[in-house]
């Protein structure tokens, strides 16, 4: 998922002339964690369901409780930054990440999936805090002028994030060498299952420490105060719209609420569900581009597994769709996206921005459709495209969900902020519909309906009433 970011305008008195490479090269560490630890939970989701024994709703736990966090964290979040400052909010968050890391210790050894959920909540919470505490420097690290080329910097870095760690995801929790697999192979379910859930352990105690080293150098970095930040003169003496007591008044705000819901939603849906529906298709034989593909990302990702003290052997490509060979499509999906961000960059500059989102949804629609339809590869690859479908619904929903709100502009936006929890809402929906008796192609349904809505507010809902 991009991350959502402010992008205030400061005036050119904020800009110091210091250099801002160092406060901006953690800035953008920071936006690429957000990325590859929201997307390592599509392949621990998978990983668990079998760790644990659960159904493919169960399993969809996962992300109800680290996008539940956005809902509840969103606005304590605001709270606890006014009472420590925004760099010590990020020191905070990070300690608090560190803290949900470190639960999956103590989950892996117990196989206590309830103890996973609370790792990932404490996870979710972090990254909250982050999030809303991280956002505002991004407008301050520099010339007020290259505002927009920062936030696009950030949003490359969050994406690129997401792509890396399902490869380097599907390595560590699904590879090994031929002779691991053998005898977990040959070992009572039990057992098997014991030291599979061990293999969790060594990337988030990886996880944790990385997290408390980032949060000793921002505590130690100088960043630009906060407070240097003007309050934009439109918005200090912007009176209420007439007739308007909330932002909740406005009808192209209340369905654009809606779209986002549903955009996370799905976007975090398909995700999830993308090495289930794999598995679904019953592919024994993959494509050679399949096959090369992922023999060639497999080996450009595996000296990521030796930091973690691991060597896994190259993923098989000859027993046809497993596990690892979908991380490797997860992957491609949110490679997919980063790609259509930077892509969406000059193209939304040169057209109508509202005609490109009717294109990228009418096309969301027909890729689901179609791969219902479809079976095999063809199914599953119709999917993984959709990635590019999802790049630039976000920076295009939201300005027109708060466009002429007036005063009510930040309200609007705390709304569509917390609209994320669709993330924890649509995967849980679509799992339970796969386990109660619809199986996965059905399940697939909702994308289908989520991309319909989104395609029914570019059309009609984003217009001011």
């Amino acid at each position: 998922m991009a991350a959502p970011i402010t992008t205030s305008s400061p005036t050119a008195a904020t800009a110091t002339t210091g250099s801002y490479f160092v406060p901006m090269a953690a800035m953008t560490a920071l936006f690429f964690l957000f990325g590859a630890v929201t997307n390592f939970n599509d392949v621990l989701m998978p990983y668990l369901k079998d760790v644990c024994q659960l159904t493919d709703f169960e399993s969809t736990a996962v992300q109800s409780a680290f996008f539940g966090a956005y809902f509840l964290m969103s606005l304590p979040a605001g709270r606890i930054l006014e009472k420590v400052g925004y760099k010590r909010g990020i020191v905070l968050g990070l300690l608090i990440m560190a803290c949900g890391a470190l639960l999956f210790i103590p989950a892996a050894n117990t196989q206590a999936f309830g103890l996973f959920l609370a790792g990932l909540a404490a996870l979710g919470a972090g990254v909250t805090l982050l999030q809303v505490a991280a956002n505002p420097y991004v407008a301050v690290l520099g010339p007020a002028r290259q505002a927009a080329s920062r936030v696009s910097i950030v949003g490359v870095a969050n994406n690129l994030g997401g792509t890396l760690s399902p490869l380097v995801g599907g390595l560590l929790l699904f590879g090994g060498s031929a002779v691991l697999k053998a005898r977990l192979a040959a070992l009572p379910t039990a057992q098997r299952l014991a030291e599979e859930s061990a293999l969790v352990k060594t990337p988030y105690l990886g996880l944790a420490i990385f997290l408390a080293v980032l949060a000793g150098v921002f505590f130690l970095l100088k960043l630009p105060e906060i407070d240097s930040i003007p309050v934009d003169e439109t918005e200090a003496v912007a009176a209420p719209v007439a007739g308007r007591r909330s932002a909740l008044d406005f009808r192209h705000l209340v369905l654009g609420i809606g779209a986002i819901f549903l955009y996370v939603g799905v976007e975090v849906g398909l995700g999830s569900f993308l090495i289930r529906y794999g598995e679904a298709q019953g592919i024994t034989q993959l494509s050679s581009f399949t096959q090369q593909l992922v023999r060639g990302l497999s080996a450009a990702t595996s000296w990521a597994a030796a930091l973690f003290g691991q060597a896994p052997d190259p993923i098989d490509t000859t027993a046809g769709f497993t596990k690892a060979v979908g991380a490797v499509l997860v992957a491609s999906y949110w490679f997919g996206s980063m790609v259509g961000r930077i892509v969406g960059i000059p193209l939304l500059r040169r057209f109508n921005d509202r005609f490109l989102l009717v294109g990228v949804c009418t096309m969301g629609v027909g890729l689901v459709l179609a791969s219902v339809l479809m079976a095999g590869e063809t199914a599953l690859w119709l999917i993984v495209l959709c990635g590019l479908m999802n790049s630039i619904i976000w920076p295009v929903i939201f300005p027109l969900a708060i466009k002429g709100l007036g005063a009510f502009t930040k309200q609007g936006s705390s709304y569509l902020i917390m609209a994320i929890v669709g993330g924890a809402i649509i995967p849980p929906l679509m799992g339970f519909i796969a386990t109660n008796g619809g199986g996965l192609r059905i399940a697939f349904i909702i994308p289908a309906l989520c991309y319909a809505y989104l395609l029914f507010y570019a059309v009609s809902g984003y217009r001011v009433r």
